[in-house]
């Protein structure tokens, strides 16, 4: 199930991020915007869902090494486990999308340029409950 309905779809080699693209202007937005056009040079238009590259180029990356304090939600009974989170410039669409790196991938594996791709990920999954994983998407080196 998707964490957030729209913003992904399809399955491993298939799997896209959904973005829309302005047909007056051509610009291109994700998260997606469905009712105007964020452009403000332009007066307007259609917007249609688009399938955003798989693949693109660290545009930055860092850690997260310690518990954010609140609104984040998490369990505080259970250990913080630390994650990266990689900016990556998709050049066809002239934007740069955040996302985490996909499990065991740290900021060690990663520089500035290198190509990455994006790949279904996990964003929570209860291990009671197989119908409640909410998914999202990941970034890992291209292979």
């Amino acid at each position: 199930m998707p964490a957030v309905a729209g913003w992904f779809t399809g399955e491993e080699d298939d799997f896209r991020l959904l973005g829309t693209r302005c047909q007056a202007c051509a610009s291109v937005f994700f998260p997606r915007e469905d009712d105007h056009c964020r452009n403000p040079h332009c007066g307007g238009g259609v917007l249609e869902e688009v399938p955003l590259s798989r693949y693109g180029r660290v545009w930055s990356y860092t850690d997260s090494r310690y518990r954010p304090p609140s609104p984040y939600v998490s369990n505080p009974d259970l250990p913080w486990v630390p994650y990266t989170l990689i900016a990556v410039e998709l050049e066809a669409e002239r934007i740069v999308v955040l996302g985490q790196a996909a499990p065991g991938v740290t900021t060690a594996d990663l520089a500035v340029g290198m190509e990455v791709e994006v790949i279904p990920g996990v964003l929570q999954k209860d291990p009671e409950a197989a119908l409640t994983t909410l998914t999202t998407w990941n970034w890992r080196p291209r292979r």
